[in-house]
């Protein structure tokens, strides 16, 4: 039984490869939405910045004790930044 429950952590941690590059992705487009620099200076700067969240997202996916713990962040981690995405396209953030 033990075996089984390793497995489907390790499936955890690995499903959360797209989950990070989800959630980098979302930090990214908030980041160029938000930060007071030019338009092409602050979709650079979301850009690369994305590279150092998404490994960071991937070491910590590995190491977490916790896959639920790991996917509970993950998710709410998620859902805040598409709440301020969205709340930043609706009331005229960055266009």
């Amino acid at each position: 039984m033990a075996q089984g429950g390793e497995r489907l952590a390790f499936a955890g941690r690995i499903a959360a490869i797209p989950g990070s590059y989800v959630l980098a992705s979302l930090a990214s487009a908030c980041l160029a939405r938000l930060l007071p620099t030019t338009r092409v200076e602050a979709a650079a700067a979301g850009m690369v910045l994305s590279f150092g969240i998404f490994a960071a997202l991937l070491i910590w996916a590995f190491s977490a004790r916790s896959v639920l713990r790991l996917w509970l962040w993950m998710g709410g981690s998620a859902a805040l930044l598409g709440i301020v995405l969205a709340l930043s396209i609706v009331h005229g953030g960055r266009a």
